[in-house]
């Protein structure tokens, strides 16, 4: 049986670096925003978190992007 992708909403997740542990390792935390919609590109997700982490009291890390989808058997 065949299988259909139904895609769901994404999620922006942003990487803070909050400091670091006593033997030099970075302490990162997670920032999450949910409901993206699932057509919204890349850049424009990247944008947006560049954005975002000017508001945000540590610097940011990294950006990720996570993306749901339903698997529907036909």
């Amino acid at each position: 049986m065949a299988v259909t992708k139904v895609p769901g909403n994404s999620i922006l997740r942003l990487v803070l670096h909050v400091g670091d542990s006593g033997s030099g390792s970075p302490i990162l935390r997670n920032r999450s925003l949910t409901n993206v919609k699932s057509a919204a590109s890349d850049q424009d997700i990247f944008d947006v978190a560049t954005a975002l982490a000017d508001l945000q009291d540590y610097p940011l890390n990294g950006v990720t992007r996570v993306d749901n989808a339903a698997l529907i058997q036909a």
